[in-house]
């Protein structure tokens, strides 16, 4: 018999997922940010308290202290933040193995690029475009625990070309005017770049997954 639903936090508000397509969008009602390669992060910050998720909600707080700090001496009393946590190899792009090994938590920061809440005021019936520009805002003076992860307006396959050549995950193509929305969403695309350690980790999961079934 499986086991039932995990219960989750309180107050923990779960991530707006997007939607796999093996090109992006393009128009201009889209903007394009990288997909950086690490691990998504709920920040909340309520007073001196804060917590950091994992998309499923685990409580991952202990791990980031770089983050942490930076959100608590945040200006907001009170803010939800989403965003990806990120360990740098010594070739400047992302790394999941010195993120998954642990021995560099004390160097992992978070790239934010959405803003749930701030100050009680519930941000998810906003457009993208004013999500936004609250949270360039709300981070422009943080600490080095905490960056912007920024967007580009860019021609969306142009992007995702120069996002390959980097050997940067890929990116997501958000719509302008979308509201931030719990779950699969349609209004958030991920193309992922299939030369990427991220894609190669991930066939060779389900590789393993298939031997054992």
């Amino acid at each position: 018999m499986p086991s039932p639903p995990r219960p989750l936090p309180q107050g923990f508000i779960r991530p707006c997922l997007p939607t796999s397509l093996p090109l992006p969008p393009s128009g201009e009602e889209w903007w394009h940010e990288i997909k950086h390669d690490g691990f998504r992060l709920i920040a909340r910050k309520d007073g001196k308290t804060v917590r950091l998720y994992s998309c499923r909600g685990y409580d991952l707080t202990h791990r980031f202290p770089l983050i942490v700090t930076a959100l608590v001496k945040l200006e907001p009393f009170s803010c939800i933040l989403d965003g990806e946590a990120v360990a740098y190899g010594d070739d400047g792009i992302p790394s999941f193995e010195r993120l998954r090994c642990g021995r560099h938590d004390h160097h992992v920061f978070l790239f934010a690029f959405d803003l749930i809440e701030i100050n009680g005021g519930d941000m998810r019936g906003s457009p993208l475009e004013e999500r936004k520009d609250l949270l360039s805002k709300t981070i422009s003076r943080a600490e080095q625990g905490i960056l912007l992860n920024e967007h580009t307006e860019e021609e969306g396959a142009i992007v995702f070309e120069h996002a390959c050549k980097l050997g940067l995950e890929g990116i997501v193509s958000k719509r302008k005017g979308s509201r931030y929305v719990s779950g699969r969403s349609g209004s958030w695309i991920k193309c992922k770049n299939p030369a990427s350690p991220a894609v190669r980790r991930e066939a060779d999961e389900d590789s393993s997954k298939d031997r054992w079934r």
